[in-house]
């Protein structure tokens, strides 16, 4: 850890008057004074955990207090002094660690792992560095809506060494958003130093490398931190453009209080001592004659009294009251899923793809705050052509090529959405997901669950295979995130549906999975009204009546079920669950009653599939329905192999035929 030239800080107040310099030694003791009183509960067994910012509050503090009340923050752990600064109401805050309903996240998490747009913060996830992109995608909804705003976000020397640190910057950096990038270099990540870290000299260097403007500075001198911040916001607001800020400081307790320090030099220790921010402030102010011991002793009772009632309140509240109910519904933002229906009864033929093309182009047409985002959609059209002619028509502002970076692309979207503004994110094959899984399965699916946020982003996977791609370019890969609750999935079968279906996904403030699958682009047309309509996200579709048995599919699954049937003569119940998540179990439970025998069909692998959930359902819900066991038919268990004939042996087609004759048998 690189020591600081000089153990006693040296402030330059500048034109700063003698009133804004007692607001900032106000906002570094409460923080503080908040954070003596956790500990000494923590020593009483009245709380469980506490990360510490002792000596660490010159950085929160000077943030919020530099920012403009409505520029969002993303602060991490041990950034109290954003809050407390931000006037959040402390009785919340100790709620909110309490796991009280009248914190910010109704005991659903804990710590500092909550947002409140009410007062523009918006705190982390456990998982290091997705904040860093939200913040990014806030910046870029002040650059298209024009508001003259800026976004920071928090994050730790350990932070950097994120795959999302280079992301997000990197975006920040092409498109030019007015984003300050807040390093708190504290000399540790747990016990991790800094050496093991990262090779440079200093954090700021990185940014030379993102060609964006860099600065290190003293995050224990309140002034400085402040002058700092308020230089940069207000250069941004003007001229849009990222920023990496280092604050060199240190972390003057554990981890969290049971890691303890040791690990840490004691003359270290003792060294960073020396600057504390609190202490060093005060010493200061004493000696210019701004303040008087009489005015510290005054703030420091009336800020005790402040705690001690704040403390009062939550710990007489009682627990959160578990209701089942509740808690489901918290899943997802409520809003009217009723059908639109299409003002005339005017159609057209046309093919898949260009179903798509159409619900996005009226997307685009209905919401002025929809934002197309995907690598090589704006110029080129997209790999498939799907944008194509979308730039010169909406503009560069809202039809974005983006870097290759699926994971800060995502969690700009998110950013957007905080700002009320909502995204279309385009993975250009679905395989490439997975490099964004993080900001899907943690931070999309369960916002608006944890704090009541939503998350109004739709991800495009173009998916599947019959196309003879490959194993990184033709998976179906809905399985992945089947099983995270607050995601929503959709996957049509038909032209259709693949409109009424995606305008009904941009219409839902909750995030949508929107799965296409390639072969279905130019192969398959269908009548599909040219008014807007949306179809019900969680309503099956029974495409062909049978007797004898029911196949229970969706996607391309429908065109291989619909071409078995009829090969084989047969007369089956084909239903198209066509949404994933939710299910449509009254549909499931009507055509398992009808023909009493079932085969559930997808393309993905046969282990873990969608398949198995659907059959233990059946089997749990619908046993004495059943004249045969539940029969999965599905694609072998190995990566989707290139060559045509390995292809076809690997998709289930000819064992859906076996499977089929089989079960009619029984």
């Amino acid at each position: 850890m690189t020591k600081v030239e000089s153990p006693v800080i040296q402030y330059k107040k500048g034109r700063l008057s003698k009133k804004k310099l007692i607001e900032l030694y106000d906002g570094l003791v409460k923080p503080r004074m908040i954070e003596e009183k956790m500990l000494l509960l923590l020593r009483q067994g009245k709380i469980s955990k506490w990360f510490s910012g002792i000596g660490q509050e010159a950085i929160a503090v000077g943030v919020g207090m530099a920012l403009e009340s409505d520029e969002i923050i993303f602060p991490m752990h041990r950034n109290l002094g954003v809050f407390t600064s931000r006037a959040v109401p402390i009785a919340r805050l100790f709620a909110q660690w309490q796991g009280k309903v009248s914190g910010f996240t109704k005991g659903r998490d804990r710590s500092f792992h909550f947002g409140t747009l009410e007062y523009a913060t918006v705190g982390m996830i456990s998982h290091l560095g997705p904040q860093l992109s939200l913040a990014a995608g806030v910046g870029l909804a002040n650059k298209l809506k024009g508001e003259n705003k800026v976004s920071l976000a928090f994050t730790g020397e350990g932070g950097t060494s994120e795959g999302e640190f280079h992301e997000a910057l990197n975006v920040a950096a092409v498109w030019q958003l007015p984003v300050i990038f807040l390093v708190e270099n504290n000399g540790y990540g747990l016990s991790t130093p800094t050496s093991e870290q990262y090779n440079c000299e200093h954090i700021s260097d990185k940014g030379i490398g993102y060609g964006m403007k860099s600065v290190q500075i003293d995050g224990n001198n309140i002034i400085e931190v402040y002058q700092t911040i308020s230089k940069l916001a207000k250069e941004l607001r003007a001229n849009p453009e990222p920023v990496l800020l280092e604050c060199v400081t240190f972390r003057q307790r554990g981890h969290e209080e049971a890691s303890g320090v040791k690990y840490v030099p004691k003359d270290l220790m003792a060294y960073w001592k020396e600057r504390d921010p609190v202490h060093n402030f005060e010493q200061y102010l004493l000696g210019e004659g701004i303040i008087d011991e009489a005015y510290i002793d005054q703030l420091k009772a009336n800020i005790k009294a402040e705690i001690n009632k704040a403390i009062d309140i939550a710990f007489s509240e009682e627990v959160p009251t578990a209701d089942v109910q509740t808690e489901l519904a918290d899943l997802y933002k409520a809003h009217d899923t009723t059908p639109t229906l299409p003002a005339t009864t005017a159609t057209k033929e046309i093919r898949f793809i260009d179903a798509i093309t159409e619900a996005l182009e009226t997307g685009m047409d209905r919401y002025d705050e929809l934002v197309l985002m995907g690598q090589d959609i704006a110029d080129y059209g997209g790999v498939f052509k799907i944008t194509n002619g979308f730039l010169e028509k909406y503009g560069a502002g809202r039809v974005r090529n983006t870097p290759i970076c699926e994971s800060a692309i995502i969690g700009v979207g998110l950013g957007l959405s905080l700002k009320g503004m909502k995204a279309m994110v385009e993975m250009q094959f679905a395989d490439f997901v997975s490099c964004g899984f993080n900001q899907i399965v943690n931070n999309l699916a369960k916002l608006h669950y944890r704090w009541g946020a939503n998350a109004d982003v739709v991800i495009r996977m173009p998916c599947g295979g019959s196309v003879g791609a490959g194993p990184f370019h033709s998976q179906t890969n809905e399985a992945w995130f089947f099983k995270t609750p607050g995601l929503k999935i959709v996957y049509p079968s038909n032209p259709a549906d693949a409109k009424g279906l995606l305008l009904a996904s941009l219409a839902d403030p909750n995030p949508v999975l929107f799965f296409e699958h390639k072969a279905l682009y130019r192969s398959l047309t269908g009548v599909v009204p040219t008014d807007y309509y949306t179809l019900e996200i969680g309503k099956a579709n029974l495409v062909q009546a049978g007797t004898q048995a029911s196949i229970i599919t969706y996607g391309l699954g429908v065109k291989w079920a619909t071409e078995v049937a009829e090969k084989l003569g047969l007369s089956i119940d084909i239903l198209d669950l066509r949404s994933l998540a939710p299910l449509d179990y009254d549909a499931i439970e009507t055509t398992v009653k009808k023909t009493n025998r079932v085969i559930i069909l997808h393309e993905d692998t046969l282990v873990g599939g969608i398949g198995a959930e659907l059959s233990a359902y059946i089997a749990q819900h619908l046993f004495k329905h059943l004249d045969a066991p539940v029969i999965r038919v599905a694609s072998m268990d190995t990566p989707i192999p290139f060559a045509k004939s390995l292809e076809k042996q690997f998709l289930p087609v000819e064992r859906l035929e076996v499977a089929l004759g089989e079960l009619v048998a029984y």
